[in-house]
This record gives C-alpha cells, sequence and structure tokens, in this order.
C-alpha cells in the first residue's frame, strides 16, 4: 500500500478541519459540580445528571473532560460503586452512537478507559450483550418498537411512515439497528443498563449539543415526558419526584441550558464543534 504524501497528510490535520479532540478546559469540573448540586436539589439521582453531562461531553468531543467528570462522579464512592459509575457513563457513550454516530464515541470511550485507575478498568465488564443471534433478534426488533412508541406515540406509525417515504430502509434501520439493538436495554448480568428516562435525557443532551436539529430536540423533550406518562422511566434510578421534575417545563430547561453551559465552557464559548459558529456562517 502506497504512504500518504506529505501534504495529504497536512491537509487531513489542517487546523481549519479540526482534526483533534477538545482540551478539558480548566475550570470544567466546577461546571459539572454546578449541575450535580441542581441535581441534587431537585431530589434526582446521580444517573440523570451524569447521562447530561456525559452525553453532552462526548458530543462536543472532548475525552478530557469526561476524565474530569469521571473524578466528580466517583468521589467518595466505594470501589464496586466506583466500577458501576465508569459502566455507566460507558455505556452513556454507547448510546450516544444513535445520534452523534460511531467516531466521537470511540474517540471518548477509547480515551476514558485509558484514564480509569488500574483498579477500577480491570473491573469493567468484557462480555458483550447486544450480539444478535438467531434466538434473540425478534426480542431485538420488540424491545425496539417498544421504545419506538413509547417515544413517539400517537405518533409512532404516521413518523414511520414519514421516514419510509424518505427511504424505505431508513425507518427499518433506525427502528431495529439504533432502538433496538443499541437505545434500549438489553437482558443481562453484566455491564450496566441506562434506563428509559435516561435514555431521553442522553438523546435530548447530543441534539442540543450538535445545534442544528431543533425538531429533533422537541421530539425527544416529548419522549422524555412520555416516559413519565406511560410509566416505563421505573425501570430507571430516579425517584418518582425526580423523574416528575425532569419532565415538567423546569425541567426540561434546566436539562437544555446544562447541555448548554458545557458546550460553552469545553469550547471556550465558540459554540458546538458540529455545525460552524453563527458568525462564520453568516460569511458563507
Amino acid at each position: 500500500m502506497s504512504k500518504l504524501s506529505s501534504p495529504l497528510k497536512a491537509l487531513i490535520n489542517s487546523p481549519a478541519a479540526r482534526p483533534h479532540t477538545v482540551p478539558a478546559p480548566r475550570h470544567i469540573e466546577s461546571v459539572y459540580k454546578k449541575i450535580q448540586h441542581q441535581a441534587q436539589s431537585k431530589s434526582l439521582s446521580q444517573s440523570s445528571w451524569l447521562a447530561l453531562s456525559t452525553a453532552t461531553t462526548i458530543t462536543i468531543n472532548s475525552p478530557e473532560s469526561l476524565t474530569a467528570l469521571y473524578r466528580l462522579a466517583s468521589t467518595s464512592q466505594s470501589a464496586p460503586e466506583s466500577v458501576a459509575t465508569a459502566e455507566f457513563m460507558r455505556e452513556v457513550g454507547l448510546k450516544c452512537i444513535s445520534f452523534n454516530g460511531i467516531p466521537r464515541t470511540i474517540n471518548c470511550l477509547n480515551a476514558f478507559k485509558a484514564s480509569l485507575p488500574e483498579s477500577v478498568s480491570a473491573q469493567l465488564s468484557t462480555t458483550p450483550t447486544r450480539a444478535p443471534t438467531a434466538d434473540n433478534i425478534q426480542e431485538i426488533c420488540s424491545r425496539g418498537q417498544r421504545l419506538w412508541d413509547s417515544i413517539y406515540r400517537p405518533f409512532e406509525t404516521k413518523l414511520y411512515n414519514k421516514l419510509a417515504g424518505s427511504h424505505p430502509d431508513l425507518p427499518v434501520h433506525i427502528l431495529n439497528g439504533n432502538y433496538g439493538a443499541l437505545l434500549s436495554d438489553p437482558a443481562r448480568n453484566t455491564g450496566a443498563s441506562v434506563g428509559r428516562l435516561a435514555t431521553s435525557i442522553i438523546a435530548v443532551a447530543c441534539l442540543r449539543a450538535q445545534t442544528g436539529v431543533g425538531p429533533q430536540v422537541t421530539s425527544h423533550i416529548f419522549g422524555l415526558r412520555k416516559a413519565v406518562d406511560d410509566g416505563t422511566w421505573v425501570s430507571d434510578s430516579e425517584t418518582e419526584e425526580g423523574a416528575r421534575w425532569l419532565a415538567s417545563d423546569e425541567g426540561n430547561t434546566w436539562i437544555l441550558e446544562s447541555v448548554d453551559e458545557i458546550v460553552d465552557i469545553i469550547s471556550n464559548g465558540s459554540g458546538s464543534n458540529f455545525a460552524p459558529r453563527t458568525e462564520r456562517a453568516s460569511k458563507i
């Protein structure tokens, strides 16, 4: 195989292409701590604010910040609790693939694993739980359908048909490859489960941090509320008081503003690196 020329390498790594991950700003932990304290004041469990913060940080592509987040979240935890926190964060990272694509999750989870203390990383599960087989493929599809219906009812069929009009395999892949195989939690005895409510928080956080996808943010805000309406939130590690607050206008506002705050500090005020800044876009 021929080697890449020096000019081509330089082009790939051009600063204008922003080829590298984003370093952690000096005060990122204080922002995470503020969000943690706000969550605690509303009787939220760690899973909700940690899902929000993890998903936003991965979307903005800052593995170093993810390390700072884990350091805060695992403070004063026992050894088993520290492992469980790491398992939860990397499970959130996996689910981010449905909204951000694969590369940023690879960047962040690789660096995250390398940053963990050996006593924690050595205990992380190495058993895959989402491999499709002839025995479980129908269950995967059924899980996807249940999650899809929970998020989009009473428009679940209308939305499916609209997507199919764009491409017949678009809803097939979304429903089975994302909602079934990835976003819904499989039955397992290893790793971590995120839960229905936290999955909607991940969706809102990723999409808000991306920018440019307001309709999808709206859909998943409603999806979060429906998790409380239909009772599917009970699989989460969240209190009923916390779940109902998250589904309120005040809770929704807190989620969006917390995402914005994380994006703002990690980007040093330049906004999402998923889309160009408004100032730059206006000159094009």
